[in-house]
């Protein structure tokens, strides 16, 4: 809550009226902007409060965190800083629309949600309050850019580490450690999309202890698969083939989906070391381990939990595009997956691999000498915005690249080549920084 005495600004004047922390309300001026225009913002509590305060010893808010503070707060930032005058009837009020008040009681939301997990006795609704948060974000992650979810990753991350760290009845307790365990992989998958493979592996250690104390196959064998992948991206694949072998034993008594992940991403590695056997082969095995699925409670949270057959389809054309002369097989199931991906409403939607279909089936037209076609292939991808320029991506598109240098010059090639270049200048990475 704000300082008690008479406010400085109207800004510290209106944040008391809606009884907020600096906190808070940071928080509503970074939600409410990136619902009006997107705006990227960051701005801390004690920033905010310095600036209400008119401690700013000078210095205005920079552009974007002036609009961001006069759509939260329906003001002009001159009249926001301007010093309180009370008694003006025309100051307070409330909120002025309905996206405001709809955003001021996403706070008391957060604020009601943090009493109820705080209790002492963490009930079973507090506990379904938290899988439910968690199996929202398994589902958002593989389709929202990552600055939209990685704050709420972090929070609940942290909100369930703390209540590990009370004593809890133990079935608690073991749904908390799978919950743990499940934001664990989320997060080792953040640090491997924002290309830090050693923070991804660490991430994805404690996620596979929380694993062990939850006794849960299924986990077990989805964190290999998780470090199969940051291994493959990180060029080392024989780790990944040796998380891809480890987890399926765990994969094989869970029957889930990473009965295919796993073969699929040891496919993957294989084609990388340019072991052509071996990766049919491990192909061939993730097919036929889709007859025998069933699906187990990791898998019904969806997302990035399960191994849908548009992922099969495209693990598959990625690992076949690392083989010599395999473009015609390549191509077809480049462009199953890339036609799998291709309703952004399907609730197996993943904005990565879609794009890596489409870089697959780039490769694969290139091989084929079909330039403009892999010019078609790839400009959905080009097209994508900075917020979802995520490792694997900016990897997929330099495979295209290198591809080019495997052909004849033209200009067509020539001007692909720039724009990936041009494309890889600002991967997402460079915008956490």
């Amino acid at each position: 809550m704000a300082e008690l005495g008479q406010p400085r600004t109207l800004l510290e004047a209106l944040v008391r009226e809606r009884q907020l922390s600096w906190d808070e309300a940071a928080d509503l001026v970074v939600r409410t902007a990136r619902k009006q225009e997107d705006i990227s913002v960051s701005l801390s509590g004690r920033h905010l409060g310095r600036l209400a305060r008119n401690e700013r010893s000078g210095a205005w808010p920079n552009p974007a965190t002036r609009r961001a503070l006069q759509y939260t707060f329906d003001r002009p930032v001159d009249e926001l800083l301007a010093p309180y005058v009370p008694g003006d009837p025309t100051i307070l009020g409330g909120p002025k629309s309905g996206t405001q008040a709809s955003e001021v009681l996403t706070v008391a939301a957060d604020r009601a949600r943090r009493f109820m997990v705080s209790l002492q006795t963490l009930s079973d609704e507090s506990l379904q309050l938290i899988h439910d948060e968690v199996r929202d974000l398994v589902r958002a992650y593989p389709a929202r850019p990552l600055p939209e979810i990685l704050g709420h990753l972090v929070s609940d991350q942290q909100t369930v580490f703390s209540l590990l760290e009370r004593p809890q009845r133990p079935a608690h307790a073991r749904q908390l450690y799978f919950l743990s365990a499940v934001l664990g992989g989320l997060l080792a998958k953040a640090s491997h999309d924002l290309a830090d493979p050693h923070a991804a592996l660490s991430q994805s250690r404690t996620a596979w202890l929380c694993a062990e104390q939850a006794d849960h196959d299924g986990l077990r064998a989805w964190i290999s698969g998780l470090q199969s992948l940051i291994c493959y991206w990180a060029r080392r694949p024989h780790d990944s083939i040796r998380y891809a072998q480890r987890g399926d034993a765990y994969a094989q008594r869970a029957s889930s989906t990473a009965m295919v992940w796993l073969p699929a991403s040891e496919a993957r590695a294989w084609a990388l070391l340019g072991n052509e056997e071996q990766a049919r082969e491990a192909i061939d095995r993730a097919e036929r381990a889709r007859d025998q699925v069933h699906p187990d409670e990791l898998d019904e949270m969806g997302g990035i939990a399960t191994f849908a057959r548009p992922r099969q389809l495209y693990f598959a054309a990625d690992a076949l595009v690392w083989l010599p002369d395999e473009s015609s097989e390549a191509e077809d199931y480049a462009r199953q997956a890339v036609e799998a991906y291709s309703n952004p409403a399907d609730p197996h939607w993943a904005f990565g691999d879609a794009a890596g279909s489409h870089a697959a089936l780039a490769i694969a037209r290139i091989r084929r000498g079909e330039v403009d076609g892999a010019v078609e292939a790839l400009t959905p991808v080009l097209d994508l915005p900075a917020e979802q320029r995520i490792n694997g991506i900016i990897h997929s598109v330099d495979r295209v690249h290198r591809a080019l240098n495997q052909i004849p010059a033209s200009t067509t090639a020539r001007e692909l080549q720039e724009r990936i270049e041009s494309y890889a200048l600002t991967p997402i990475r460079a915008l956490t920084r």
